[in-house]
């Protein structure tokens, strides 16, 4: 691994003002290394650029750990397991489950649950309006179109005390403006990623 790129991702992590220790920054550049080799055979993800990926996968992903709560968490649309799988290597103490209904990002998310030792992190292939369980105490995504479907794709996943977290570019005014009836805007957090361009934006939205 390119000790550049572990470099860029503890820079970025001094910025944030992110504490990790030695071992979870290991496991974010083993999991790193392996979504850029399976990327080159399954296009897992548009972002080629390994330094690309450090501030546009790992660090906009560990953007959000000052904000989760306790309680198990579901990572819906996670895709090649983001944010679920940073939010896993670094916040042990959580139960992550990662959705996605596409196979091959699945099987590459079971190769990183096994290959860095995740015993926090559970993998589902399914599509989210088929996936039945027990609620979560948060509900996250950085993927879904709208907050409108968002809540109304997962609304089932989410336990009736528990929060919705979404995970967007800009501050998202007009779909604000069209909840679903019986839903509000708990706290709004404007992210700041190193390295990026753009706003990001951590939206909390739960039942009113």
């Amino acid at each position: 691994m390119d000790p550049q790129l572990q470099k860029s991702l503890e820079n970025g992590l001094s910025k944030m003002n992110l504490s990790l220790d030695s071992e979870q920054i290991s496991k974010l550049m083993a999991y790193l290394q392996l979504l850029i080799k399976w990327n080159k055979a399954y296009n897992l993800t548009a972002v080629r650029n390994p330094q690309e990926m450090v501030s546009r996968h790992l660090l906009d992903s560990l953007s959000v750990l000052p904000h989760l709560q306790p309680g198990a968490l579901i990572d819906v649309g996670s895709g090649p397991g983001l944010p679920g799988i940073p939010v896993a290597i670094c916040r042990p103490d959580i139960a992550v489950t990662t959705l996605d209904s596409n196979s091959k990002k699945t099987r590459f998310q079971v190769q990183v649950k096994v290959e860095l030792g995740l015993d926090n992190l559970t993998v589902i292939h399914e599509r989210v309006e088929k996936y039945r369980v027990e609620p979560f105490k948060q509900v996250i995504s950085r993927a879904f179109a709208s907050l409108q479907d968002m809540i109304e794709w997962t609304e089932h996943l989410c336990a009736s005390d528990g929060v919705f977290l979404a995970m967007k570019g800009l501050y998202p005014d007009e779909e604000l403006a069209t909840l679903p009836t019986g839903y509000i805007l708990q706290n709004s957090h404007r992210l700041q990623v190193p390295d990026t361009d753009g706003e990001r934006h951590l939206l909390i939205l739960g039942r009113s």
